[in-house]
């Protein structure tokens, strides 16, 4: 399959309410969504860097550059054989797996579609409905939190994930867990605590939680490991994986009971596959997150998180939970009764990317050929 033509859009696009995590608020949500061109078909990716370089060091910015100097040269006129080759055409550039994911996605779709396959049929995929659960940001107020979390669950989500920072950790999971003791919940740090927080750690193994992510430094696994010695709670790890490589690091240091599987941010889906297997070799369970992703990104996430080790609850809540109106067409939607979001079946993705939608939100353009 030969690459003919990739083109950029940055879009940014208002979030149906502030998500406010550990490290700041969006209250709009940027991406640069990826279209490359071969032999009459066209492939969508979605590279999910941010304004601000919160999560990772990657922006909307650093991205664009990487993509349009160094990754996009590097594949474009190339006969790509199979879509687990473009690592290689990326290795001479380090690190920026955001930018790398959203362009080897892309070309994903492309062979799913050549094929006339739904991707996940690219690989074993074992389910044609996934079970999702939700993110709930940083509140104003334990009241505010619980209506939250009472809300959600009326619309069906049986997983509930709250985002804990230092002095908003204890009293509003154990507010949750007084009125809700019998729900599936999680806390999400997002790297914000050190091992000096043991005693608080601890304090949270009272509260039967099913797990609680990334809570120590966002490159760490060696200190993870101490933590996890001294606590019950499984930990998840979730920003310290970024390869195979790191991932097979987790599992031999005990580093974790538990990985979060972001496609963008391990490079692709050529890596999360093989993190995958990993992780299924060593018993060790995997969920799906999210990035606040478009129906893209939406899309390529529900695929993957077909495979067998995805055993506990995705973040891939309903489209309608972040944006009023998506670029992407079907929108995925809950199905309550069982808190799954059903996988698309169509060629590819199996979603239509809507150009007038993207016209509409639309900050940049790039074209390469």
């Amino acid at each position: 399959m030969k690459i003919e033509r990739v083109e950029l859009h940055t879009i940014d696009q208002p979030l149906v309410q502030p998500f406010r995590t550990s490290f700041g608020t969006e209250i709009n949500r940027p991406c640069i969504l990826i279209t490359v061109y071969s032999g009459g078909l066209i492939g969508w990716g979605e590279c999910v860097a941010a304004h601000n370089p919160g999560y990772c060091y990657e922006t909307v910015g650093t991205a664009w550059h990487v993509l349009e100097e160094f990754l996009i040269p590097a594949i474009l006129g190339q006969e790509i054989a199979a879509p687990t080759d473009i690592p290689n055409y990326f290795k001479r550039v380090r690190g920026h797996n955001l930018a790398k994911a959203g362009l080897e996605n892309s070309i994903w779709d492309l062979f799913a579609q050549a094929q006339n396959v739904p991707l996940s049929h690219l690989w074993q995929r074992q389910r044609d409905r996934v079970e999702v659960g939700v993110s709930i940001g940083i509140q104003p107020t334990i009241p505010a939190l619980l209506t939250q979390v009472d809300n959600y669950l009326s619309q069906g989500y049986r997983r509930i994930k709250v985002k804990i920072e230092p002095g908003w950790e204890i009293a509003p999971l154990t507010a949750i867990r007084q009125q809700q003791p019998d729900i599936r919940l999680m806390a999400d740090a997002n790297s914000a605590f050190t091992l000096a927080d043991v005693p608080l750690f601890q304090q949270m193994d009272e509260l039967k939680l099913l797990m609680i992510e990334q809570p120590l430094d966002h490159d760490d696994i060696f200190e993870h490991s101490k933590l996890q010695a001294r606590i019950y709670t499984p930990i998840c790890l979730d920003e310290s994986i970024h390869s195979p490589m790191h991932a097979q690091a987790a599992i031999e240091l005990s580093a974790c009971r538990i990985i979060n599987m972001k496609v963008a941010r391990v490079g692709g889906l050529t890596h999360a596959l093989a993190i995958h297997e990993l992780c299924q070799q060593a018993n060790l369970p995997m969920w799906c997150g999210g990035m606040l992703e478009t129906g893209v990104g939406r899309a390529v996430n529900l695929h993957l998180a077909t495979l067998p080790n995805f055993t506990l609850p995705a973040d891939i809540s309903a489209t309608d939970r972040y944006y009023h109106e998506d670029i992407a067409e079907p929108s995925f939607t809950l199905n309550a009764i069982d808190s799954t979001i059903t996988v698309p079946n169509a060629p590819g993705l199996g979603v239509e990317v809507q150009l007038d939608r993207v016209a509409k939100y639309r900050q940049r353009h790039g074209v390469f050929n």
